[in-house]
């Protein structure tokens, strides 16, 4: 299979103490060493919205490392939808 073709887009939304604790921050930071595409952005509800682009492999284990969170974040729970791109992203980038 190609790489083009492993290509998959993950949309999160991340709940629990996320936002005041630098989690967009090492969201970003994470990303950017996986050379993973996409956002971060906090939502008025307390979550924390995440869209995640790259392969499929590398996606899987940055939602372990969006699990485990920054050293300050207690995640409570994660919901993931998986699908092909549906926007192009240059980079990663805080919102």
């Amino acid at each position: 299979m190609k790489s083009a073709e492993r290509k998959k887009e993950m949309r999160c939304r991340v709940t629990g103490k996320v936002q005041g604790v630098f989690y967009r921050n090492f969201v970003a930071a994470k990303a950017c060493e996986q050379d993973i595409k996409g956002s971060v952005k906090n939502c008025s509800d307390g979550s924390v919205h995440v869209v995640a682009q790259g392969d499929y492999g590398i996606l899987a284990g940055f939602l372990e490392i969006l699990r485990k969170g920054s050293a300050s974040a207690e995640v409570a729970e994660i919901t993931v939808e998986w699908s092909d791109p549906t926007q192009t992203f240059q980079e990663f980038s805080i919102q």
